[in-house]
């Protein structure tokens, strides 16, 4: 137990970081596709004007699970975000689930977003649609955004710091004119009723493709109404996964006992407005219905004749999905380096690059991944396995903290979360609530990939962990 709370005294990544810096970060990561894209397709598919309040419930569920986080990367600040606390609390065993779910979530959600940005860019500047966006056969944008952001994480996470908060500082200003301007053409009508009654869906998607709670108490399949609300919930969650980014910048941070827990609820708070004031102001605009699930917000205002927003707007999401994928790409290396350190991954991916301090190896290893499935796979449906990736993982922290304070009780806490244990509970069961409501298909997928990671921990990580190497027991492994 030590061992793991105190590993970050071998660390060779540079603390370089502050509060803003990680508000920053947090911020760049999660405004981007929740806000240009999802905000308006989850109102026209699941719940109407009620999406705003999918945004508050996700934003009161993430913000538990925020509390538990920050307590959490205040008392353990290293590298690996859940995937350390879960081996600091519940083991080995589960850290490695963990952390294999957290790169699934990263990889698949930067993968998401490079297309998406292919898309935007091509709609900003008449591109071929041959090398740009989902019709493409290789999305060359997709590869060409990855591989340069990489070059830039590669180079230094100070570097990474000031080109995310650049690209933040543009795609707020344009979340600000969002709400400046749109709030002037909001329509009462358009928000009534604020929960459209539920309905059968127009097109019946199959069994597979409901969200497991109806499936498993035989429900007929609808959408809107308050389940409508709430499977919307489940999905726009994704938009709020940034924060746990910055738990992996613990090593990398001036002041970690303050800063982490100022980065973390800071770039929460105010993507949480953000997410609540456009999702009104959009569904205020255009009746649900009507809303374009492509470009959902640009469209909007072109309806009201205010073209010149909407391509400021196409200029924001461009932007604003620049910085996820920087902010992602930063997280997998972190995730990576952590894992490799312990030996459940290969010891190259756990070593930090000599002059510039950054775990380069899984940070490129992690890029050309991503790049693969950009290039060739249309992903879009599997963006729901960002979300379920999330919320497990969210579970984790949120049981490690009072496991974590009866196994460890004198260990400093600069930030602890209020009502322990009930709090870290009720966020528990409220993200596995979340969970149920995605489709069976996601759950489907999301366990045939945990499969895949106990095959490869039985026949790998178990045998070249460095808890085994020095010959310790199951039983003795720090938990």
């Amino acid at each position: 137990m030590d061992e793991v709370l105190q590993r970050q005294d071998s660390s060779e990544l540079k603390r370089r970081l502050r509060g803003r810096d990680l508000i920053g970060f947090g911020v760049g990561i999660i405004i981007g596709t929740g806000i240009f894209t999802l905000a308006g397709v989850e109102a026209k598919t699941h719940a109407g004007p009620s999406v705003t309040l999918s945004f508050v419930l996700g934003a009161v569920v993430a913000g538990m699970a925020a509390l538990c986080y920050a307590e959490l990367a205040s008392s353990v600040p290293t590298a690996g975000s859940a995937y350390t606390y879960a081996f600091a609390t519940l083991g080995e065993t589960f850290a490695w689930i963990i952390g294999w779910d957290l790169l699934l979530e990263f990889a698949l959600g930067a993968a998401v977003v490079s297309r998406g940005w292919s898309g935007y860019l091509a709609n900003l500047m008449g591109l071929s649609p041959d090398w740009f966006g989902e019709d493409a056969k290789v999305n060359i944008g997709a590869v060409v955004i990855i591989a340069g952001l990489t070059v830039v994480a590669v180079i230094g996470i100070k570097e990474s710091a000031r080109v995310t908060n650049l690209l933040v500082l543009v795609k707020v200003a344009v979340c600000v004119l969002i709400l400046a301007v749109g709030v002037f053409y909001i329509r009462g009508e358009n928000l009534t009723p604020f929960i459209p009654p539920a309905q059968p869906p127009t097109e019946t998607a199959g069994a597979l493709h409901q969200p497991i709670v109806q499936a498993a108490l035989g429900l007929e399949q609808s959408v809107y109404g308050i389940a409508g609300m709430v499977t919307a919930a489940a999905v726009v969650f994704f938009a709020y996964t940034g924060f746990e980014a910055l738990a992996n910048l613990g090593e990398e941070t001036v002041n970690p006992k303050r800063d982490l827990r100022v980065g973390i609820l800071g770039a929460l708070g105010v993507c949480a407005l953000l997410y609540i004031g456009v999702s009104l102001v959009l569904t205020g605009m255009v009746p649900f219905a009507e809303i374009d699930a492509g470009a959902p917000l640009a469209d909007a205002f072109d309806r009201v004749g205010q073209h010149w927003v909407g391509a400021l707007i196409s200029l924001g999401a461009v932007t604003g999905l620049t910085s996820v994928m920087m902010v992602e790409l930063v997280t997998i290396g972190r995730i990576g380096f952590a894992m490799g350190r312990d030996g459940l991954l290969p010891k190259k991916f756990g070593t930090a690059h000599p002059r510039w301090g950054t775990p380069h190896r899984m940070t490129i290893s992690g890029a050309v991944l991503i790049a693969a499935l950009a290039a060739f796979i249309p992903i879009s449906e599997l963006a729901d396995m960002v979300s379920i990736g999330a919320l497990s993982a969210m579970i984790i922290v949120a049981v490690a903290v009072p496991v974590l304070r009866k196994r460890r009780p004198g260990l400093e806490r600069p930030f602890t979360v209020p009502f322990s244990p009930y709090l870290p509970i009720a966020a528990a069961l409220a993200c596995f609530y979340l969970m149920l409501n995605l489709d069976v298909m996601t759950w489907l997928r999301f366990a045939a990939w945990l499969v895949l990671g106990l095959l490869i921990y039985l026949f790998y990580g178990r045998k070249h962990s460095r808890f085994a190497k020095n010959d310790l027991s199951s039983t003795d492994r720090p938990s």
